[in-house]
């Protein structure tokens, strides 16, 4: 497989996202799109299968601002926040099975 590097940089309503490799540019209408328009755009131009393709973001910049490592920071803090949702809820789940097998009913 190989991995490709872009780069993306905020222009008006659309992100444009640069293939330097390639000498290729590309556009996506919302960052979450960007990995899978940058694969399309690989895959198409190379001949290769997608599944073949992968790309490593270098940098998103706004305004003159790179903000890749915030945007990593929340992608990262999102998921250890679901993580912990998960485990509350499994937590949740035993307490209350305790509570059951004790005889302890929740009042009405």
């Amino acid at each position: 497989m190989t991995t490709y590097e872009v780069a993306v940089t905020r222009e008006g309503r659309w992100w444009m996202v640069e293939i330097p490799g390639l000498d290729g540019l590309t556009q996506a209408r919302r960052l979450d799109e960007v990995e899978k328009m940058a694969r399309e755009y690989i895959a198409v131009t190379q001949d290769v299968p997608i599944s073949q393709v992968a790309v490593t973001i270098s940098g998103i910049e706004v305004e003159g601002q790179d903000v890749l490592e915030t945007k990593t920071l929340v992608d990262d803090l999102r998921t250890h926040a679901k993580q912990l949702e998960e485990l509350v809820a499994d937590l949740t789940r035993e307490f209350a099975s305790a509570l059951s097998g004790a005889g302890i009913r929740a009042d009405p």
